[in-house]
């Protein structure tokens, strides 16, 4: 768990999703057309991909893939990251977070 929470700090946006995911895809590049740079992580590429995603379960990542994390902290999943776009709100957390600068 302590590898997802230091990994999950690493850069002001950073999304932990599998390379084989659609969804996952949409979410990384939204951000990419935000103007943002996030750090990816593709579990399947590691080899503690699974203990990965079973500690972002027990960090409340519910479905675990994508989980997106913005200035460190968990904000959700593919269902709350389109959410956010759609009210406005995700562009402003990338700014606050100075994941984006304008």
């Amino acid at each position: 768990m302590e590898t997802v929470r230091q990994l999950a700090s690493e850069k002001a946006a950073v999304i932990f999703t599998k390379s084989s995911c659609c969804i996952c895809h949409s979410v990384k590049t939204l951000f990419y057309e935000l103007g943002a740079s996030p750090a990816i992580h593709e579990l399947d590429r590691y080899a503690n991909g699974r203990d990965m995603e079973w500690a972002l379960r027990n960090l409340g990542c519910n479905p675990a893939l994508p989980a997106v994390f913005i200035g460190g902290k968990y904000v959700g999943s593919s269902k709350d990251i389109i959410s956010y776009h759609v009210d406005g709100s995700l562009k402003q957390m990338l700014k606050d977070a100075k994941a984006i600068w304008f």
